[in-house]
């Protein structure tokens, strides 16, 4: 089954702010970008990544093709059940969690320790991007 992958914004801004053009955050972007994996998103998410690049200082061309990128080659998610097995203590934590559930993702990709504290009530993985990434060089 292919992987199907919720990207937090924590990880979106640590690949665009990156200078490492090997990171883990930017091998994942750019493993996104071969194909290797879908990424799901919805309308708050990116809203909530455009917001947060600009905030950030990223680039507005970085952004603007980030963005378009996501438009044309992610999975829009549209959210029919708004159901938790176990509620995000982060309210902002919601989007990315109702998406992750909305879409049958696989992964939910994140620094955020309020997210993994959820692991085990899910089914999916919650993880951080190193073990997201030797998940995908292996598969």
């Amino acid at each position: 089954m292919p992987l199907r992958t919720v990207l937090d914004t924590n990880v979106v801004l640590a690949a665009q702010h990156s200078r490492n053009p090997a990171s883990p955050n930017v091998e994942i972007l750019d493993r996104w970008e071969c194909g290797e994996f879908a990424l799901l998103y919805t309308a708050d998410i990116i809203t909530e990544y455009a917001e947060k690049l600009t905030e950030s200082g990223a680039p507005q061309p970085a952004i603007d093709r980030f963005l378009s990128a996501l438009a044309l080659n992610g999975t829009f998610v549209l959210i029919e059940s708004f159901h938790f097995r176990h509620y995000p203590e982060d309210a902002d934590d919601i989007a990315f969690l109702l998406c992750a559930l909305n879409g049958g993702a696989t992964h939910l990709v994140t620094y955020d320790p309020h997210l993994h504290v959820l692991q085990p009530h899910y089914a999916l993985a919650i993880c951080e991007p190193l073990r997201f990434l030797a998940e995908l060089r292996a598969a």
